[in-house]
């Protein structure tokens, strides 16, 4: 853990200093028989185009609020990063009526129009794919994001203090996210080489630590399985055996 990290965007930029190549974010959909792994580096190329298409694609300033009504999935982990980077909230599940932006799944679309500012839309399909045709009142993320730098910079920089997250009615800094994220790595003991599995929602702050930001704040890897209840027993043990879990949140 380096004592000089102080939002969950600096997690990450440590964790491209340390070991780029490293697996970061495993992703299994268990509906959809789907699995996606990223490296640090992959995983910090989508964040950083994703930043960029915020920042420049969409105006996105500091402290504006962006509703991610979105489940547990390596995309979703990709917009946290980038709200981080950017400086502005994530409201996981958020109210798009008074949100700034809103990023929404298939099954969230109808919900979504209820934001009166930018609205992007995800598949959440197998590989990233695109909608077929762009849903209506939505930009499809897939079709905008490939098109963004693979370098981002910040206008402006990014206040730690400042409000990063909002999860299950609470509202976290950027520097509160990583302290709590550290306290838990500590607790559970992930450290460097630790792989955990988590089936956790993103819905709650446990789901999102083991999900995303405990691994990353120890240099550890996450293996994000969602729809984790329709995987037998026994499939669930060869996962952990190939997958060489030493840490589980189900």
């Amino acid at each position: 853990m380096n004592a000089s990290d102080r939002t969950p965007a600096d997690l990450l930029r440590s964790a491209l200093a340390a070991d780029p190549a490293r697996p970061l974010v495993t992703y299994y959909d268990d509906a959809t028989g789907e699995r996606v792994e990223l490296s640090v580096a992959t995983f910090a190329n989508w964040v950083a185009k994703t930043s960029n298409l915020l920042q420049d694609g969409l105006s996105a300033e500091p402290g504006e609020r962006v509703a991610l009504l979105l489940p547990a999935h390596w995309q979703t982990a990709v917009w946290l990063l980038a709200c981080s980077s950017v400086g502005v909230v994530a409201d996981l599940g958020g109210d798009p009526a008074v949100a700034d932006h809103v990023v929404a799944g298939p099954d969230r679309l109808d919900e979504g129009r209820a934001c009166r500012g930018d609205r992007l839309a995800l598949s959440l399909a197998p590989l990233g794919r695109r909608f077929p045709a762009p849903p209506e009142g939505y930009d499809d993320y897939a079709v905008e994001v490939p098109t963004q730098g693979d370098v981002f910079r910040p206008y402006v920089p990014v206040d730690a203090d400042a409000p990063a997250l909002t999860v299950a009615g609470a509202e976290l800094t950027g520097s509160d996210i990583v302290e709590r994220a550290q306290a838990d790595a500590r607790r559970i003991g992930l450290r460097e080489g630790s792989r955990m599995l988590s089936g956790l929602g993103y819905d709650t702050w446990e789901g999102l630590s083991a999900g995303l930001y405990a691994p990353l704040a120890a240099g550890a890897s996450v293996v994000l399985c969602r729809n984790l209840g329709r995987l037998p027993a026994e499939a669930l043990e060869k996962r952990v055996e190939s997958e060489r879990i030493t840490h589980r949140a189900v």
